[in-house]
């Protein structure tokens, strides 16, 4: 069997006295969805913090293609081969959608001693790329900020993705999104898991999770409910482990009837 491309094991973080991970396990294949579940405050945005770089875990290892990795910073993890997508994008919505997708990797002409970005590859480039992922812009001038919320995280995806993603990294990325750029976000996270790049899906909606994940992983306050396979447990049994389902029966037991 292949090994797995990240493999983080036994993460803790704390924040002074604050326990915010206590040793939390995961590992994802190259080619997989894997979908980190959770409620609000139950560790998923620090943890994927902590493998991407922004935090460095209090213990722990996290081996990436089998080679222990250290990240002092987001660019260590960015260099590696890990790309994250946040809920907030990083882009300047005023901006060209070429602009936004070549930010800091700008390719480069000469003119002499005079060098200036090559808008001409720039703009095929950004075009060719968002129409593999299935948008189609009016020119690659069109500004971010005329973008619905499903194509801006579509921009950030595909991005990542021509600049070499191993791992990519999605936290929340239809939290904010309606029914049909949902499911265009949810269609290029299959896209890209085809493409052999391994997804760690960050969601509280199991639906969403159910649709594209291949492996599921619950986080509550910090620690590791468990890991199934997708098969191995249906949508009401991973709500449940979410949402404290037991908790729930107990409450409508003394209630005598439905909560």
């Amino acid at each position: 069997m292949a090994s797995p491309l990240i493999e983080m094991k036994n993460i803790e973080k704390h924040f002074g006295p604050v326990i915010a991970l206590g040793g939390v396990s995961i590992d994802v294949y190259r080619g997989e969805c894997h979908c980190l579940l959770g409620d609000n405050g139950a560790g998923k945005s620090t943890f994927i913090k902590t493998m991407s770089g922004v935090h460095k875990p209090t213990s722990g290892t996290i081996l990436f293609d089998g080679v222990e990795m250290h990240f002092d910073s987001p660019r260590d993890s960015m260099e590696a081969g890990i790309a994250t997508v946040y809920q907030d994008l990083a882009m300047i919505p005023l901006m060209s959608v070429t602009r936004n997708f070549w930010m800091g990797n700008e390719p480069i002409k000469r003119f002499g001693p005079l060098k200036v970005m090559d808008f001409k590859k720039a703009n095929a480039v950004t075009m060719e790329e968002m129409r593999k992922m299935g948008i189609n812009l009016r020119g690659p001038d069109q500004a971010v900020g005329t973008l619905s919320g499903g194509e801006r995280q579509t921009v950030a995806i595909a991005r990542a993705v021509y600049f070499g993603a191993k791992l990519l990294i999605l936290d929340e990325p239809t939290s904010a999104l309606g029914v049909r750029q949902t499911a265009n976000v949810l269609a290029n996270i299959d896209k890209v898991r085809k493409a052999g790049i391994a997804v760690v899906f960050i969601t509280h909606n199991v639906r969403h999770a159910m649709a594209v994940g291949d492996r599921f992983t619950v986080l509550n306050r910090g620690k590791t409910l468990g890991t199934a396979a997708r098969g191995e447990i249906n949508a009401e049994e991973l709500q449940d482990m979410m949402a404290g389902g037991q908790e729930l029966a107990a409450l409508e037991g003394s209630l005598g009837g439905t909560v």
